[in-house]
């Protein structure tokens, strides 16, 4: 965050202040949860599912905050900013009070960007794989100079200009993870921070209950690549025609990546080991390396070529010393590909965060390539819409195929996949909940046990409960 007093503050956001001089300065981080103020801070008030932000500005400023960015009067230096009637409000915000201040705070992370006229600013989006391809990119672009990227999936309305205001007048660089849950969030997203560069990975079936169709989820994610500018670069996977064809949606120029012929920054020669970790030779416009994966999944060879190509962009960093930190860099967000050993030799791969059609495929697929017998708990894939029976069936194929010796699948919404799996001759448990999924896992050393859903379902609870060789936490 830069420096602001709560009068320049509220000259931005066109707030007024109150119970405040104007000469409070914040010189800290910018926190919506009051547990993480610090001194010289800001608390952004914001009404929540179950309590209401203003109702802990005391405790904000008892915790050092210089003021509270707020939509009701509280006891407490503040910047207030009116209700928002007759306008959407978003998820984030709750309510029109909160609309008010999510508005506000986008409209400060616009000025922070536009008062760092040399910060580099890198969108990522995409159906899947957002989240490592961000940690990836960061993992790279840091080796450059200071850069800022947002922890695990804050990528909405509030967890992106939240990211945005960690930027200081240090920051080279600034990646920024976008979500979409309907036309416009992504291009809404992009004023806030206008990118230079913008990725897009893939279009799949995340999302197809909002959208209706891959053509809509398209048109949204296509949305990055036309906010660049004509200096810009659009990182477009070369390997997805659907993407591939947003190049004619962008003034930018355009670099490929994928195992395509034509793409720019291409793998060749892949291979994967016994514990899922993918080698391959990195072919791009400036040279050649070997690249060896510390991450688990073959699907993490198409992110860590979207990260290339966004490091060859936005540094001087060499292919070699690319390749040198795609092979060092570690999972940074929890509940991705995260690999636990048990005393016993049991190992729980835990990608828990979430699922759809394409990242259950790439968890199979990553769970077939480790050594040892294979167990797999799987749980609700959401937000499918009418596709959802037959995305869950054809899930259940897919585990039968992909050589598992045991399928244990998680909640009566998964019951085509255990029906269809139990059709294709794996043996298979249909249990009510992650307690009974631990139970019904008999996992002997030298086993893999793979745990996967929609974040909705919770599974994260039986790989912990896994290694913790029992208890549900």
């Amino acid at each position: 965050m830069i420096e602001l007093t709560l009068a320049e503050l509220a000259r931005l956001v066109g707030g007024r202040l109150h119970r405040a001089t104007g000469d409070e300065r914040v010189t800290g981080t910018v926190e919506f949860d009051s547990r993480a103020v610090g001194p010289g801070g800001l608390f952004v008030a914001l009404p929540g599912e179950r309590v209401d932000g203003h109702d802990f500005a005391t405790t904000a400023v008892a915790a050092g905050a210089a003021g509270v960015l707020a939509a009701r009067e509280v006891d407490a230096p503040a910047v207030l900013v009116e209700p928002l009637t007759g306008a959407h409000v978003p998820d984030a915000a709750h309510d029109a009070a909160g609309a008010a201040v999510l508005v506000a705070l986008q409209t400060l992370a616009r000025h922070v960007v536009d008062a760092l006229p040399d910060l580099d600013v890198v969108g990522i989006t995409g159906s899947s794989g957002k989240t490592s391809t961000k940690d990836l990119a960061a993992a790279l672009l840091e080796r450059d100079g200071p850069t800022v990227a947002p922890p695990g999936s804050f990528n909405n309305e509030l967890g992106h200009p939240w990211t945005v205001l960690r930027c200081d007048p240090a920051t080279r660089h600034l990646v920024a993870e976008l979500s979409a849950r309907g036309r416009g969030h992504i291009a809404a997203l992009c004023r806030v921070a206008p990118p230079r560069i913008g990725a897009v990975l893939n279009v799949g079936s995340a999302h197809l209950g909002e959208f209706g169709s891959r053509e809509a989820i398209a048109q949204a994610k296509g949305e990055l690549v036309e906010a660049l500018p004509a200096e810009g670069v659009a990182v477009l996977g070369a390997d997805d025609p659907v993407v591939a064809a947003m190049r004619s949606r962008t003034a930018a120029r355009v670099v490929h990546t994928g195992r395509a012929p034509e793409a720019d920054v291409r793998a060749v020669d892949e291979t994967i080991d016994g514990e899922g970790r993918a080698r391959f030779r990195l072919l791009t416009p400036s040279g050649e390396a070997e690249v060896a994966l510390g991450l688990r999944g073959a699907h993490q060879v198409d992110n860590a070529l979207v990260a290339a190509a966004i490091a060859l962009e936005s540094t001087r960093l060499t292919v070699d010393e690319v390749a040198t930190a795609l092979g060092e860099a570690v999972p940074r967000s929890r509940w991705r590909m995260e690999v636990g050993e048990r005393p016993d030799g049991v190992r729980v791969l835990n990608d828990a965060y979430n699922a759809n059609p394409e990242s259950m495929r790439a968890a199979l697929a990553t769970l077939a390539s480790m050594s040892g017998r294979h167990t797999a708990v799987l749980g609700v894939m959401g937000e499918l819409g009418d596709d959802a029976e037959a995305a869950h069936a054809e899930l259940g194929r897919l585990a039968a195929a992909s050589g598992l010796q045991r399928l244990v699948v998680v909640g009566e919404a998964a019951r085509p996949t255990y029906e269809a799996a139990r059709t294709a001759g794996l043996a298979s448990d249909l249990v009510p909940d992650a307690a009974a999924a631990v139970e019904a896992v008999h996992a002997a050393p030298g086993d893999v046990v793979l745990v996967k859903a929609s974040r909705s379902a919770g599974l994260e609870k039986v790989a912990e409960a896994l290694l913790d060789q029992g208890a549900v936490r």
